[in-house]
């Protein structure tokens, strides 16, 4: 009996002391969660404020680079090059990679011939723009040589007008970049409110839209949502500045036979708006929820070589006309459209400017004379200087990233801000 009730004291001891384990266990569990999660919480506000802080760098790096930006275009020297014995950035992204390669084998074989890259700038070797040559050429002394790019219009890649710019402000890395929008199709062409050529517009809207690969039941879709747009605000040509009327009270009281009267009397203020607020407008619209611009982002063509997309081709700004010397074959048709011809004058203006460009367009009528009647019912849409640009600024800092284009119209020898859109 005695033996019995000592193992039953045993047994209890050592059932206690399991407890004591569990609830030991358990405890330290708790408080392990409890110290992983206050970690994670603290870490996690952490990242955060450094977020906030290096957005703020980003954010501040990026409107000082739009204000520079800004500030130095009336220094900027837009010179068109010229390309006698070079192929031309116009055709190049309608191309696939095997007629990409014939295409501008003539100009390989000169490139390696010579050892040097003629007058074309270097582009590194993860390049992927449409003009990027996929060769790579052997210099005099045997070394390889760097990939080679068909330069655009001004000697950059298309649509920039000069070469990206990189600087430092702060903490924050800048990239600049400025392009030129009036090489692109003008997509206020597709909403003109003039009977007289709305059919043409359509019908250029739609050549446009079939050079871009686009099936019929994807340029239905964008022509309903431009439709809704046109009906909120069609576009005209002539585009006028707004006066506006302002209305402001005041009280007047007089005092007659021992009473008071009060009235009052209202006073006008006229102030007029430059017309530039109308293409600010139709900015917003075509960057609002109102235009889908997915048919136009999606790649044409991508490979290792180059990658295209529409929506690059597009003018989303509100430019209203086309730069015969930078525009390419697709843009150039759809703008010709309005007078006819089209296809036979953007083939003779893609061959002339080659060797030089065209200076004004009393130029191009004595050049094309055979095309003079259709080129005529088209100055208006075209011009042979680009005063229409965008300033894209992207900031980093950190983690973060800040993003602005800047549209930006010139007006009497300056450029004037149209419209912003930052991120």
């Amino acid at each position: 009996m005695h033996r019995v009730g000592y193992n039953s004291h045993v047994d209890k001891k050592q059932s206690r002391s399991g407890v004591i384990l569990m609830v030991t266990l358990v405890l330290l569990v708790v408080l392990s969660m409890i110290s992983y999660s206050l970690t994670v919480r603290i870490m996690g506000q952490r990242h955060r404020n450094q977020y906030i802080i290096d957005y703020s760098k980003a954010r501040y790096g990026c409107d000082s680079a739009v204000k520079y930006a800004i500030a130095s275009l009336g220094d900027l020297e837009m010179e068109l090059i010229e390309r006698p014995n070079e192929p031309d950035f116009s055709d190049l992204f309608s191309l696939d990679d095997q007629a990409y390669k014939e295409f501008i084998a003539p100009w390989q074989t000169a490139v390696e011939v010579k050892g040097v890259p003629m007058s074309s700038p270097i582009q590194s070797a993860n390049s992927v723009d449409s003009n990027a040559v996929p060769f790579s050429f052997t210099k005099a002394d045997g070394s390889a040589g760097d990939k080679v790019e068909v330069p655009g219009p001004y000697g950059s890649e298309w649509p920039l007008v000069t070469e990206p710019m990189e600087v430092t402000i702060g903490s924050a890395t800048v990239r600049i970049e400025i392009e030129d929008e009036n090489a692109k199709y003008p997509l206020v062409w597709a909403i003109l409110d003039d009977r007289e050529v709305q059919r043409e517009a359509k019908a250029g809207f739609e050549t446009f839209c079939e050079w871009m690969k686009l099936d019929s039941g994807e340029i239905e879709s964008l022509k309903k949502q431009l439709k809704e747009i046109e009906s909120i605000k069609p576009f005209k040509f002539d585009l006028k500045e707004v006066t506006v009327t302002d209305k402001n009270a005041s009280k007047v009281s007089r005092r007659r036979r021992g009473r008071r009267k009060t009235r009052r009397r209202g006073t006008k203020k006229t102030r007029k708006i430059p017309s530039t607020i109308h293409t600010a407008d139709f900015a917003k619209l075509f960057h609002s929820s109102l235009l889908s611009t997915e048919h136009l982002a999606r790649p044409l063509i991508d490979s290792d070589i180059r990658s295209e997309s529409a929506l690059k081709y597009v003018g989303l700004w509100a430019n209203q006309r086309v730069n015969i010397n930078s525009a390419p074959r697709h843009v150039l048709e759809a703008a010709f459209v309005f007078g006819g011809d089209a296809e036979e004058i953007a083939e003779e203006i893609i061959q002339q400017r080659r060797i030089k460009p065209f200076k004004d367009l009393g130029q191009l009528k004595e050049s094309l004379y055979r095309y003079s009647d259709s080129i005529g019912k088209c100055t208006k849409y075209i011009t042979t200087e680009s005063d229409f640009l965008t300033i894209r600024v992207t900031s980093r800092s950190g983690v973060a990233k800040a993003t602005a284009v800047v549209a930006v119209m010139k007006k009497d020898k300056k450029f004037v801000k149209v419209a912003v859109r930052s991120d």
